[in-house]
């Protein structure tokens, strides 16, 4: 433990699967000490078990649910109590849902906001105190290209993105010159879980051809971060995309993201 804790260390949520598996495997082969949260146990331990052997480091992991209002200061206070810092914060778990919102259901939308926003926000307060009394910290919030514009169909994920890209600029802002740096990344539709558990496989922007895969997109966030750029887009597609919507009328923006996403006719 003595020798580990020399190294820095990474707290990584949604760490089991998508973007999030492959920035912890980017991290453990710089040699971080990783702190990794989700759900799924078996993965996480699985992650434990590998990692330490694979790259020497230390694995500390939490299977928690961040849609559990507790779960941020659970994590936070049990990592106090091993005397473990945490110099990067990557706030990656998310997920989103589909449908019409009159008829899309409320708990998982309002779970999806404590995940998306509520729990990103509190583990950034939690952990941004000792990162601004030791002078040094890294904050990676993984948004979407879904942040620039309203998304029919998917109007509660979309504006949860919002608020993320929003948030993250505002108090990179605020950060300056402190030691600590925040990201936003913004990846556009990336080969991941996401499609299938928001229930959207069929619509038409899952078969966009030319996804991006994760490990792509976790190497842009990680170089980003490192580079301490606040807001960065994966892919020149998708960085004409967010562009494009800043000269477009934002009416016309919401009807091409709703045909986007409307389920594709056989």
């Amino acid at each position: 433990m003595n020798k580990s804790q020399r190294q820095k260390t990474a707290l990584i949520t949604g760490a089991s699967s998508g973007i999030g598996y492959q920035l912890a495997y980017i991290f453990a082969r710089n040699r971080y000490n990783l702190v990794l949260v989700d759900k799924k146990e078996e993965k996480l331990n699985e992650m434990a078990d590998e990692f330490p052997q694979k790259f020497d480091i230390f694995v500390k992991i939490f299977a928690k649910d961040l849609s559990i209002p507790t779960s941020p200061e659970e994590i936070f206070r049990d990592l106090q109590k091993a005397s473990i810092k945490v110099d990067v914060l990557v706030n990656n778990a998310g997920f989103g849902t589909y449908g019409v919102f009159a008829e899309t259901d409320l708990t998982t939308e309002l779970n999806m906001l404590q995940v998306n926003i509520v729990s990103l926000t509190h583990l950034t307060k939690l952990f941004l105190k000792d990162m601004v009394e030791q002078g040094y910290g890294k904050i990676l919030n993984v948004a979407s290209v879904a942040a620039f514009q309203p998304g029919p169909l998917m109007a509660v994920y979309f504006a949860t993105k919002a608020y993320v890209l929003s948030f993250s600029e505002a108090i990179a802002n605020e950060l300056e010159g402190t030691g600590i740096t925040v990201t936003a990344l913004c990846p556009g539709p990336t080969a991941t879980e996401f499609q299938q558990a928001a229930a959207m496989k069929d619509s038409k922007i899952s078969s966009v051809s030319r996804m991006m895969d994760t490990e792509t997109v976790a190497k842009i966030g990680y170089r980003s971060l490192m580079a301490n750029k606040t807001v960065v887009v994966p892919g020149l597609r998708n960085k004409i995309l967010a562009e494009s919507v800043r000269f477009t009328p934002r009416s016309l923006v919401t009807k091409v993201v709703k045909s986007m996403h409307e389920i594709k006719k056989n």
